[in-house]
């Protein structure tokens, strides 16, 4: 099955980001976070690294998953030219004709 897997890795992550909002969530006075008329910045510069790391990931198996379906296309094209080569070959030189027995020969 699937979700003993998926599990492992959703686990520890749901894990941190539930510590991590109840750090955050207590308040000004048990985690470090600097703030500026009463607005914590530390949120935003959070939201904003996560941001950036999830849209690099997105960006990066999107390349990759077009890497690969461009190879996958390219040798989808070279089998079937491949096998058109095979079948004119067959052809050629399974023609019947009595004609081009001596031009073989």
């Amino acid at each position: 099955s699937v979700f003993p897997k998926a599990l492992m890795w959703s686990f520890p992550c749901a894990t941190l980001s539930a510590g991590l909002h109840y750090i955050l969530r207590r308040g000004p006075d048990s985690a470090v976070v600097a703030s500026a008329g009463g607005v914590s910045l530390l949120g935003g510069s959070v939201f904003g690294g996560l941001s950036f790391i999830l849209g690099f990931l997105v960006v990066f198996r999107s390349q990759q998953a077009y890497a690969r379906w461009w190879e996958g296309a390219t040798l989808l094209q070279q089998l079937r030219g491949e096998w058109y080569n095979a079948f004119s070959s067959c052809i050629a030189f399974c023609n019947a004709s009595s004609d081009e027995q001596e031009a073989v020969a």
